[in-house]
């Protein structure tokens, strides 16, 4: 519980931090006052694509995401959902754009979101955002694991 309390604490901090950037910009003298690079911005820490695609099955990613040359659990023709196939993801964004992804599905939504049925009726996201649900690692791993992805051939990944 107190993972979760923390990890809510340090989101919230980061996403008002950034709102309150992009409203007021901040001189490089103020931020320096602070002992802040006015170069600085977030650095997701380094995630492990084997633990991240654990956390792909614990949180059952896989049943709105397709993973061609992966294998998971089958999911019931009832129990799917509709996301994005992710195996080409390697080289496309960095680990930061898909962690943003995962604990904000608002912040980016593709054009051909809608047409794709990746989004309702509201134009929001139909994914879930896991900030209640993953730490900071889990979402650095996870993200890791996507980011990793280049269509790989069955069994090329650790945890098969």
């Amino acid at each position: 519980m107190h993972r979760i309390i923390a990890l809510a604490g340090v989101l919230i901090a980061f996403f008002a931090c950034s709102k309150e950037r992009k409203e007021k910009e901040v001189s490089h003298q103020e931020m320096g006052a602070h002992g802040m690079s006015s170069h600085w911005k977030f650095t997701l820490p380094k995630g492990d694509p084997a633990e991240g695609r654990k956390i792909f099955v614990e949180v059952e990613c896989y049943k709105c995401h397709e993973v061609k040359g992966e294998k998971f659990p089958a999911v019931a023709e009832g129990e799917k959902g509709v996301g994005p196939e992710l195996s080409q993801m390697a080289g496309m964004h960095p680990p930061e754009f898909f962690a943003e992804s995962i604990i904000n599905p608002n912040a980016v939504i593709d054009a051909d979101a809608k047409k794709l049925g990746y989004v309702g009726e509201d134009g929001k996201s139909k994914m879930p955002d896991y900030n209640s649900v993953l730490t900071v690692k889990q979402v650095a791993d996870l993200a890791s694991y996507i980011a990793s992805l280049k269509g790989l051939k069955p069994n090329e990944h650790t945890g098969h």
